[in-house]
């Protein structure tokens, strides 16, 4: 008897692939802003935040279209326009440097200054955003295609666990990259990864019944549940009506996600684009020193293996302790939302070694993968099924609109907090090499709870950053104290 074929587990590699490719184009500008592109172009944290921000408001609104984009052009073709689409943006960073030289040489812009090469960058960050918002709702989608009901959480996992191997090859990477061929080829190579992956779908990917590397069995495994699916349709009215954005929200259970999501995303974006920064501001390693790449690469590490374990607690709670999903959820939340509580220790602990901060913000931000996790299914727990796609749209904007404020507010925090100094003739961010040099003070650096200059500013935001969990789980709990379905 012919073996079965497993044809699918190649898809997933697929998937797998795409997504840490989409996290490596993602974060390669976070671990070359602060060594390599703001020397060049005099950027300073403001115009660094606008950026992170534009890019999280850009995502946040295209994650509303993507899914919709995808089922109208299909899997195959979907995939593709997304993947060549980030791919181009994030290779088309590189000509920001030539761009700006271009373009002052021609008088346009020149009254922006240094922030010429800001809007350029912005423009990469736009197409960047609208290309990766693709990759999940294709990514489900494909699963979906290739494998039975039973099998498709593993396979999210699986594919979905790129994200944190691209967290965790980032830092060992790019910045050598970056270090020993030019911040430019940073983003070319790293871009280039999805031509490359685009070759492979091309030859790789078709439907499971058009697939030849498919055989019947494997196509009988993957099609098991079409007559339950056939029964499911006939039975999806009958799980609840759609529903409307004014509908949505008038309900508490919507404001309760909206508020879970708002409050608390800014905090992983904030962690994940202004961490390489911080680590040069506050202690010296570069992105590209050993040093530095060994605490990134370490915070990173923490994130994936502690949230694993943190997610097994509402089953837990469920399972062992008899509580019902909501009550075991909220409690599982309320513990991840203590771990972010870490990030107070920080800056008091980095006076000792830089290891502690790294160490308690990769604590920190693995209550949050833990806690963006759950939250989805606390309030999906109490929706009918025929409204998650709505309330999953409502949610990522909140979310976008949340990081955009933490990353703006965190760029101009910064900016005044290192105060400023004239230099021929012009008013410029005070740093450390300015300060040596005997120059003075045309603003004087804020000084909170001790601490002077920019760590005043890390302070502050991380004193949010730690209290923003608690808060959007109070706000939750208030909204939906206790377990209520939805009736539309």
């Amino acid at each position: 008897m012919k073996k079965m074929s497993n044809f699918r587990w190649i898809i997933c590699s697929l998937l797998f692939f795409a997504t840490t490719v989409n996290y490596l184009d993602r974060q390669v500008l976070s671990l070359t802003y602060k060594d390599f592109i703001a020397p060049v172009f005099g950027w300073t944290d403001n115009d660094y935040g606008t950026i992170t921000a534009v890019f999280s408001i850009i995502y946040a609104l295209c994650n509303l279209f993507a899914g919709k984009f995808i089922d109208r052009l299909g899997t195959k073709k979907g995939y593709l326009w997304a993947i060549f689409i980030w791919s181009l943006g994030a290779c088309l960073h590189a000509g920001c440097g030539v761009g700006t030289s271009a373009l002052k040489a021609a008088g346009f812009l020149g009254m922006m200054g240094v922030t010429t090469s800001v809007w350029l960058f912005l423009a990469c960050r736009a197409v960047l955003a609208l290309g990766e918002a693709g990759n999940f709702p294709a990514a489900i989608k494909v699963t979906a295609e290739y494998f039975p009901k039973k099998d498709r959480a593993f396979a999210t996992s699986i594919f979905n666990s790129g994200s944190s191997v691209g967290a965790l090859a980032a830092p060992l990477s790019i910045p050598l990259i970056a270090k020993y061929c030019g911040w430019e080829w940073s983003f070319v190579i790293i871009g280039a990864l999805g031509f490359i992956w685009m070759g492979f779908w091309l030859w790789l990917y078709s439907k499971p019944s058009a697939n030849s590397r498919v055989n019947a069995d494997e196509l009988a495994y993957i099609n098991q549940d079409e007559g339950a699916d056939a029964a499911a349709a006939k039975q999806a009215d009958a799980e609840g009506p759609r529903i409307s954005y004014l509908k949505a929200f008038s309900l508490r259970q919507t404001w309760a996600l909206v508020l879970g999501r708002f409050l608390t995303d800014g905090v992983w974006w904030f962690f994940l684009f202004w961490t390489p920064g911080y680590l040069s501001d506050q202690f010296g390693y570069k992105s590209s020193d050993g040093m530095g790449m060994a605490l990134i690469f370490t915070l990173y590490a923490i994130v994936t293996f502690v949230s694993i374990y943190l997610c097994k607690i509402p089953t837990y709670m469920v399972d062992k302790r008899g509580m019902n999903a909501y009550e075991g959820r909220m409690v599982a939340m309320f513990i991840f939302a203590c771990f972010p509580l870490l990030a107070l220790g920080a800056q008091p602990l980095g006076s000792y070694s830089a290891w502690f901060p790294a160490i308690l913000i990769g604590l920190a931000c693995a209550g949050h993968q833990a806690w963006s996790a759950n939250v989805y299914s606390v309030v999906g727990d109490m929706f009918p099924k025929s409204t998650i796609g709505t309330l999953t749209g409502i949610a990522q904007f909140a979310a976008g609109c949340g990081s955009f404020m933490v990353n703006k507010c965190a760029g101009k925090l910064f900016t005044y907090a290192a105060g400023t100094t004239v230099v021929d003739g012009k008013e410029v961010e005070m740093t450390k090499d300015l300060l040596a040099s005997g120059a003075q003070f045309a603003r004087p650096a804020m000084e909170f709870l001790g601490y002077t200059g920019k760590p005043a500013g890390y302070c502050i935001v991380f004193g949010y950053c730690a209290v923003a969990y608690i808060v959007g789980w109070t706000c939750m709990k208030t909204l939906v104290p206790h377990y209520r379905k939805v009736e539309l």
